[in-house]
């Protein structure tokens, strides 16, 4: 088991690191752009093999509490594109 970092502070936040969310793994999106700038919420999304499926939208105390960081953990986003599927798309 690996030890995990506790998130301490939203600037920590970034894209590419994996977090843990009561058991799950997740990433993180960004913030909430319909948030207020008083009350900040953070979007964060499972990652592909999770039961859970929807986005998931914490405020700064549950932040503080729920989220920890999985170090050495990395999403990578990449998208492969074949020429069969672009033949595809064009008929």
């Amino acid at each position: 088991m690996k030890q995990l970092n506790r998130v301490y502070d939203s600037t920590l936040l970034t894209s590419t690191a994996t977090y843990q969310i009561d058991g799950r793994l997740y990433r993180y999106l960004g913030r909430d752009p319909y948030a207020s700038i008083q009350s900040p919420k953070y979007r964060f999304k499972p990652l592909s093999g999770q039961k859970r499926r929807s986005d998931l939208v914490l405020n700064h105390r549950q932040l503080m509490l729920l989220v920890w960081e999985v170090p050495g953990m990395t999403v990578s986003q990449s998208a492969a594109v074949t020429e069969d599927s672009v033949q595809l798309g064009l008929f």
